[in-house]
């Protein structure tokens, strides 16, 4: 009877871990840049003292689906998402370089380029400082940013650095816990001129919606099929007690 509670319990857990891998899905469906998290169960023989008679289900994250996302025209001069392969590079909280496709800059008061989430814009030599105020800027496709400075002619035109664009393999990077990729082996990525960027627009989630709220009802059925097994052990186990009683 043991077996079949084990199973069960086992699996109701990993449906709860399923249904929130959904639920983060769901949540980040109007994110910029955000791409859809991936799960899957599978069985594992639980080894110990003994032979290995238990099985128990585990879901795991197998990846990321890295399939680009809707394009939005803002026209926003600091708007800007990447046509295709390729990545922004970041500074994070920690000073280390981390990968986005969230497009959403913002300047502040210190002419620091920024994130929406507040990381610094890493150019080809580090943190991207832009002169303010500013009259005009532009970014050109291959990431390099042109401004006017206020109060100049508008034929006047300076490039103050390029956005560090990057394309590593997929396959070798991962998500951290505050959403930004870096590669497993903690190299830093080498700038990729064939990496090129759309200005005035942004890149939507690729979440679809409608598929994880799909997903995520089929788990919750799931999930309450594994709890009516359990009971049925309970009832079992009770049962066959109760037959050990009148012999």
């Amino acid at each position: 009877m043991d077996k079949l509670l084990y199973i069960a319990a086992s699996g109701a857990k990993q449906d709860l871990m399923g249904t929130s891998v959904r639920a983060n899905n769901l949540a980040n469906a109007q994110t910029t840049g955000f791409k859809a998290q991936l799960e899957q169960a599978r069985a594992m023989p639980a080894y110990g003292e003994g032979l290995p008679s238990r099985v128990f289900s585990v879901t795991e994250s197998p990846g990321n689906n890295y399939e680009s996302g809707p394009m939005i025209k803002t026209g926003r001069e600091l708007d800007v998402a990447v046509q295709g392969n390729g990545w922004f590079a970041v500074q994070d909280e920690t000073g280390g370089e981390a990968y986005s496709r969230n497009g959403n800059f913002q300047l502040g008061d210190d002419g620091i380029l920024t994130d929406v989430n507040g990381n610094v814009v890493l150019g080809d030599n580090g943190p991207i400082y832009l002169p303010v105020p500013l009259d005009n800027l532009d970014i050109a496709n291959d990431g390099t940013i042109s401004t006017r400075p206020l109060g100049a002619p508008e034929n006047v035109s300076e490039e103050v650095g390029r956005i560090k664009l990057v394309n590593p393999d997929v396959r070798e990077i991962e998500r951290g816990t505050d959403g930004l990729f870096r590669r497993q082996d903690g190299v830093v990525a080498q700038a990729d001129e064939n990496v090129r960027v759309m200005s005035g627009m942004l890149e939507g989630s690729n979440v679809n919606a409608i598929d994880e709220m799909v997903s995520m009802m089929s788990q919750q059925r799931h999930y309450e099929m594994q709890v009516k097994m359990m009971k049925q052990a309970e009832s079992l186990d009770q049962r066959g007690n109760m037959l050990l009683r009148i012999i």
